[in-house]
């Protein structure tokens, strides 16, 4: 999904309540929906903020009509699994998901503000260490992804977020795990079945063939090749077409669309985009190191001030974060401004039974709730702590697996250097010992006929000492090669334990979780039936009150308190639907 967990810089998608019904609604017993930011193909993204403290999430809903595809709802659920067992900087992260008890699922994650980078490309290329930049994040994520058994399937410019971090710009957020899959998971999709968006699909995607670490290489040389160029290597009016340029036709060179194109940076776009995935790079620690080399080859400038004849970067300030929630921390507030409307209307204090007892509940609720309130800010930041811990464990894990696979790739890598020399080595062989039986045969019928020399027995001694030093040559580069792949098979075994052990890891925190969440969502609940009495209360007294002139400078700075008309009066939606 394009959109997914992110509020476009200039252009936030918002909806009334009337639009979407949705909207108001409670998830997960806790988080309050409160604007449309985004749809996709598989879902829809709001933004939400907790019911009792002042924290704003992105939560993404299985659009109504897939609800009953379950190889969708599979899917979404491996989209948080997935990410959250990668754990990197430059992936969003997922906090909460779960399905409510009317069977909907939902996801809840980190809310981003930024760019789309397809908004950037619109504009036109981008400088040459900008690009670069964004790609070399892009593949950092990646590849932690592909260590630990996580590919994405489908990227694209749309699922790439350019935020902006810790006075960083362009920190890369990849979203959307959507069609992510954990490799050699059996419950994929069906076999032959194409998924992913055309532009940027591998040519083993475009045959229907299962997507590996490699398809997302090639998305990255798309990516690159677009970033490079401004355009896309492959353009058609119609997906087949399209489908098949990527399975068959040959990537064009950036150079053929921009002269000025760095000649490492061609040279890195055409590996990428190689119609063969062995041809591609082995893996992404080895586009990294490519990647890296050609960083500290550019001048030192930056892309702030860099330009190019088709497009000058301009850095447009982020959008203002959403406006806080009045929240329960209010209550009191507006408790208060009901009694002293009850004073001016009722010096005596004689008002009716019912508006006294509705006035006394307000005072209850605003202390029952801030009590609540802390409650549950208590237990929140409990469970923040224990995901801190989980993610802190995780991206541990995942640096010690990263450094490992580093160190095998690097392995790998001399090991096929040495393949190749073994294999040269073995046609040099064979040609010597064609050589040299041909050069004893010939001194064998010189000896029988008594013509031997000196230079034909020299001739056939010389091929046989060549085949002895081809044989020896021969062993030392398969003794190396088998070095090699047993240092990588022994660092693949750490690998391999090292991923295990995050998987125990990863279920036993879902279960500690869980069992918070479940505690906070109760204890949201009942805040939720505080919530609906306040508003319930406060509407006695609005139609009691509404109108009186000796109160109608209160009234006002009610509303003003609550943010919202005075058929709401306590600020919160009068429909509290709990999702979950």
């Amino acid at each position: 999904m394009a959109q997914a967990a992110l509020q476009k810089s200039g252009s936030t998608v918002r909806s009334r309540r009337g639009d979407d019904p949705a909207l108001g609604k409670v998830i997960a017993g806790r988080y309050r929906l409160e604007a449309r930011i985004g749809e996709g193909g598989m879902g829809i993204v709001y933004r939400a903020r907790h019911v009792l403290i002042d924290r704003v999430v992105a939560v993404k809903l299985i659009r109504p009509d897939l609800r009953g595809e379950t190889h969708l709802r599979a899917w979404m659920l491996r989209e948080a699994r997935a990410a959250n067992r990668v754990d990197h900087a430059h992936i969003i992260d997922i906090h909460d998901i779960g399905e409510t008890d009317d069977g909907e699922l939902y996801l809840v994650m980190e809310y981003l503000v930024g760019t789309p980078l397809s908004a950037d490309l619109a504009r036109g290329p981008l400088p040459l260490a900008r690009a670069v930049d964004v790609l070399e994040q892009m593949g950092a994520a990646l590849t932690r992804a592909h260590d630990l058994g996580v590919v994405h399937r489908d990227l694209k410019s749309d699922n790439i977020l350019l935020t902006q971090r810790g006075g960083r710009k362009d920190f890369v957020k990849i979203l959307d795990f959507g069609l992510a899959a954990l490799a050699h998971d059996p419950r994929l999709a069906p076999k032959g079945a194409v998924f992913g968006t055309p532009e940027y699909m591998s040519p083993e995607q475009a045959r229907g063939e299962q997507a590996g670490p490699h398809s997302d290489l090639y998305a990255l040389g798309v990516l690159f090749f677009e970033m490079l160029t401004g355009q896309l290597p492959f353009r058609a009016s119609d997906r087949e077409t399209l489908l098949e340029m990527q399975r068959t036709a040959p990537a064009p060179r950036p150079t053929s669309l921009r002269k000025d194109c760095h000649p490492v940076a061609e040279r890195i776009v055409l590996k990428l985009l190689e119609k063969d995935p062995r041809k591609r790079y082995r893996d992404g620690h080895h586009l990294l190191e490519e990647l890296k080399a050609l960083q500290r080859s550019l001048p030192s400038t930056s892309w702030e001030r860099e330009g190019t004849s088709e497009h000058t970067t301009v850095v447009a300030p982020p959008p203002p974060p959403p406006p806080k929630s009045p929240g329960v921390n209010e209550w009191g507030t507006r408790a208060g401004l009901f009694a002293r409307m009850l004073a001016r209307v009722y010096p005596a204090g004689n008002a009716p039974d019912d508006i006294q007892q509705a006035a006394s509940t307000l005072w209850e609720l605003a202390s029952k709730g801030s009590a609540l309130e802390g409650e549950v800010a208590s237990l929140t930041r409990k469970l923040e702590a224990l995901e801190r811990r989980g993610r802190a464990l995780r991206a541990e894990i995942g640096r010690k697996v990263e450094e490992l696979a580093q160190e095998e790739s690097r392995v790998l890598r001399e090991a096929a250097a040495y393949a190749e020399e073994e294999e040269s080595a073995r046609r040099e062989l064979a040609q010597a010992e064609r050589v040299a039986r041909e050069k004893l045969a010939i001194a064998a019928e010189a000896d029988r006929n008594g013509t031997g020399t000196r230079a034909i027995y020299e001739q056939a001694g010389a091929a046989s000492a060549m085949v002895e030093a081809q044989r020896q040559w021969l062993k030392t580069r398969e003794a190396r090669r088998k070095a090699r792949e047993a240092t990588a098979a022994d660092l693949r075994r750490q690998i391999d334990d090292l991923r295990a052990q995050l998987s125990r890891y990863a279920e036993a925190l879902e279960e500690d979780l869980n069992s918070g969440r479940e505690k906070i969502a109760l204890r949201t609940r009942e805040g939720l039936k505080y919530e609906k009495s306040f508003v319930d209360n406060s509407q006695i007294l609005i139609a009691h009150l509404r109108g009186k002139p000796e109160c109608r400078d209160l009234m006002s700075e009610l509303l003003v308190v609550s943010g919202n008309d005075a058929d709401q009066g306590s600020g919160m939606p009068s429909r509290t639907s709990d999702g979950g």
